[in-house]
């Protein structure tokens, strides 16, 4: 019964929280909203480079160099197919092997 009740409350508070933005705004969305729907994904994803990329060594083996790597092929997977899920697991999964082999 518990697990239930839990259950119908997030699926209430989803509900809630897709149809807030229409019953706010109505139809026709902000402009200032819109705007930070464009820009906001690449601050973002600024944003984690800097994070992950904090801590990185440029004096000290390995010189950075997994990481240099890793992001190349995330890149490069991106521009060639255009699917961020796959470009982010192959550019982990190359990353984990980098940091075990070098």
């Amino acid at each position: 019964m518990r697990a239930a009740i839990l259950i119908a409350l997030m699926a209430l508070t989803t509900m809630a929280l897709r149809f807030l933005p229409f019953l706010v705004f109505g139809k026709k969305t902000p402009k200032y909203i819109s705007y930070l729907g464009k820009v906001l994904p690449q601050a973002i994803i600024a944003l984690l480079i800097v994070y992950c990329l904090k801590d990185v060594s440029l004096t000290t083996h390995p010189f950075g160099i997994p990481e240099l790597l890793a992001g190349i092929s995330v890149v490069v997977m991106q521009v060639w197919k255009r699917n961020a899920v796959l470009s982010i697991l192959l550019g982990t999964a190359f990353y984990m092997l980098l940091i075990r082999v070098i």
